[in-house]
This record gives C-alpha cells, sequence and structure tokens, in this order.
C-alpha cells in the first residue's frame, strides 16, 4: 500500500519541492474535472481539497471527480469533521495551534473518530498554525481565533516546536486564503531550522518568484488555491 506521508517525509529529505494544488468542493464544478486538471502546473505533486466550510457531501463528489481523472494523490483538507470521506487517498488531521478554541484544538478531532476508527484513509498528524495575513480569512471567521502576527516569529517558531513536540509530523503554516502577503521568508527560515519534520506553506502566494522565495526559504511543500490559472 502506498505511503503518503513516507513520500512527503522522503521528498524533504532530498529536498525535492512539492506543489499541491487545493481545490475547495463549494467552487468546484464535476463537469469541468478534466479541463480544471488540464490547467493544472506540470509540478503539480499533490491535491488537496477542502474548505473552511462546504455543503454536505460536496467533498466526497469533488473527490470522486477528480479520482477519475487523474492519478494524483488527494489529500483532506478538511474545515470540520463533515468533510472527512473515503474516497480521498489521505487526510490532513489538523489540530489549530495558533488558537485557543477548544472546537478546533480536540473537539472536531474527536467527532471525527467514528468515522475514522475503521478507515483505509492515511491520516497525518499535521499541526495547522495560522498567520496573518494581512485581511480576515474564513478559517478566522470559522474557528472564532486570530493569526498569529508575522512579527512575532519566535512565537510562530515555539508554536511548530510544540506541534513537533506533540507528535506531529506536518508543520502547515497559513496566511490563509485571499492573504494580502504571504508567510514571511524568515518565518519559514527559522521555523525550518527549528523543526526536522516536513514544512507545508500555504496562503498568498501568487507568483512564481513568491513560490520560489518560500522554497528557498525551506518550504518543502507550497500550497495554492485557483492563483495558480494565472
Amino acid at each position: 500500500m502506498r505511503k503518503f506521508y513516507a513520500e512527503i517525509f522522503q521528498a524533504a529529505t532530498n529536498g525535492r519541492k512539492l506543489l499541491a494544488i487545493l481545490i475547495d468542493p463549494d467552487k468546484f464544478i464535476e463537469a469541468e474535472t478534466k479541463l480544471y486538471l488540464k490547467k493544472l502546473p506540470k509540478q503539480t505533486t499533490h491535491i488537496f481539497v477542502g474548505g473552511s466550510t462546504v455543503e454536505n457531501f460536496k467533498t466526497e463528489k469533488t473527490v470522486k471527480a477528480i479520482k477519475a481523472e487523474t492519478d494524483l494523490p488527494v489529500i483532506l483538507f478538511p474545515g470540520d469533521y463533515s468533510q472527512i470521506t473515503e474516497t480521498a487517498d489521505a487526510l490532513l488531521f489538523l489540530s489549530l495551534l495558533s488558537g485557543r478554541n477548544p472546537e478546533y484544538l480536540i473537539e472536531q478531532q474527536v467527532k471525527s473518530v467514528e468515522k475514522l476508527k475503521n478507515s483505509k484513509l492515511e491520516i497525518i498528524p499535521t499541526a495547522y498554525i495560522l498567520i496573518e495575513g494581512g485581511k480576515e480569512c474564513a478559517v478566522q471567521r470559522v474557528s472564532g481565533t486570530k493569526p498569529i502576527p508575522q512579527s512575532e516569529v519566535t512565537s510562530v517558531v515555539n508554536t511548530a516546536l510544540a506541534g513537533q513536540f506533540l507528535g506531529k509530523k506536518l508543520i502547515y503554516l497559513e496566511a490563509g486564503s485571499g492573504a494580502d502577503f504571504p508567510v514571511s521568508e524568515e518565518i519559514i527560515a527559522e521555523v525550518k531550522k527549528a523543526i526536522n519534520i516536513p514544512l507545508i506553506v500555504g496562503g498568498g502566494i501568487r507568483s512564481l518568484e513568491q513560490q520560489e522565495k518560500a522554497y528557498k526559504a525551506g518550504a518543502d511543500m507550497i500550497v495554492m488555491g485557483t492563483q495558480f490559472e494565472n
């Protein structure tokens, strides 16, 4: 059986950079799946599926449509437990460590157990850290938490390390969908120096230049949304 986390870890170890395209099921039209996938950058290695809020059963329909047309790994990036579907390959089991709302630190995770305890999904424990991106994002609104200011580099690093010490296998730095600016190179570099697990960075990355800066700073995987079409 294919081990998706092992592949991500090996790529990070070997310095091979990864690119995930994030698909929001509420904005995805299944009938246009082939056209959408043709627009993916050639360097795309993974597809993430999820959103802060998603209509019931829309995630499953989206994943099925994508899986029918591509062999790329499809990994769930759920906003809540209702978005979990067996049709995907793996699940980022997120804990919003930057916030202090128990609903997204542990409650949603407990609610997901009935769906996951007999699941064949590969479950990847992930420390999710929201970073200030210049404007309020959907994660803020839904979770009721504030992002860590980009000026508080030590706080971000310590939060990432706390995630690693808790046993998380990935650190995900998120500036939020549609952020005015991405996570800074300084934050990426300092977090990367501190941890020994793969680092994912997303939010506000709109150009190849920003993408390359994030990679050079230490991101092992970049996540981009519909902006990739530009």
